[in-house]
């Protein structure tokens, strides 16, 4: 009997992915995340392989076993079909259970090199880059995609072309590259990919909370879920949805909050200037500061503050979050 790659548990709950996030979604993001759990999978932000990349070197980034017991794939992105070849055959050195190709990023950075989303205005390229990973390695290659790069008027071919490289399923982020993060994400695309697709599909976009994410799996029928902006207003998303399948309550605690940032803060590289460290700090508390319309009045304070340490700053802004987390929209 073949184990499905995104299997429902014993309660009915969909497999849930932490998404990867450029910028947020790092190391310490998903370090702090596992203390609170709930996630089968979490994925890598985009690790670029360039055209003049070096192999070995890129891979020692990756590490397989950061998270476990927690399954956590690689995420890559290039459009030289080739040198991603060989990158996912060093990730799957490395340990890697699934390597996932990034259709997707929309910064003009990297769409203007013709990686990210920008394979999205080939199908045929996406097919080529998609296949020669898939053949390079053993382990799953799945592919992140958007629903398009101007339009989605490519949108069925990009679907199949990825279906046809071999891959195992795709997750859906249903915007498109000129769409940004702006404009509500179009379950519709994310139901009418599923009509179409073979392989599995992964809803992704817009799961803010529990009600977001079973209104998803209804109205696209897709097969697991993907939450990422929704996991940094609310690091207890996959609790309460597995919570919810289950029926069994889920209480967040003001002691999970507490170890959720500490573990943030010390999985920051030591190495990293005072400032980055505030930054990112600034970067989580502004995210959760924003889901709560009590703390929304506080949120311009926590940014433009000049603490010179992160501790500081964080010592500034737990007292704010203690009183008013209850009322945070969880």
């Amino acid at each position: 009997m073949t184990i499905p790659l995104l299997p429902k548990d014993s309660t009915g709950c969909p497999y849930l992915f932490l998404a990867p996030m450029e910028g947020v979604g790092d190391r310490a993001f998903r370090k702090a995340m596992s203390t609170v759990g709930g996630f089968d999978e979490a994925v890598t932000e985009f690790l670029r392989v360039p055209s003049n990349a070096h192999i070995q070197s890129l891979a020692k980034v990756y590490q397989a076993d950061e998270l476990a017991p927690i399954p956590l794939a690689c995420q890559l992105m290039g459009s030289d079909e080739y040198l991603m070849a060989d990158m996912a055959c060093a990730i799957e050195r490395k340990g890697a259970l699934r390597i996932d190709l990034n259709c997707g990023c929309p910064s003009n950075t990297v769409t203007g090199k013709g990686a990210g989303s920008s394979l999205l205005k080939e199908p045929n390229h996406l097919y080529k880059v998609a296949q020669a990973m898939v053949q390079a390695v053993s382990v799953p290659v799945t592919v992140k995609m958007r629903s398009g790069f101007q339009d989605i008027s490519l949108f069925q071919d990009n679907l199949l072309a990825a279906q046809e490289s071999g891959a195992r399923f795709i997750t859906l982020h249903p915007r498109t590259k000129v769409d940004g993060y702006g404009p509500p994400a179009r379950w519709d695309l994310i139901a009418q990919a599923k009509s179409i697709l073979k392989i599995p599909l992964v809803g992704n976009g817009d799961i803010l909370n529990v009600t977001d994410a079973v209104r998803m799996l209804k109205e696209t029928g897709c097969d697991a879920l993907m939450i990422g902006r929704g996991a940094v207003t609310n690091p207890f998303i996959f609790r309460q949805i597995r919570a919810h399948f289950s029926s069994r309550p889920f209480e967040v605690t003001w002691e999970s909050f507490v170890c959720y940032f500490e573990t943030f803060l010390s999985q920051i590289p030591e190495a990293l200037p005072a400032r980055s460290k505030i930054n990112k700090l600034k970067q989580i508390l502004s995210f959760l500061f924003r889901a709560n319309p009590l703390l929304e009045t506080k949120r311009q304070q926590v940014l433009t503050s000049a603490y010179t340490d992160a501790d500081s700053l964080l010592a500034f802004a737990l007292p704010h979050l203690k009183v008013n987390w209850q009322f945070t929209t969880f």
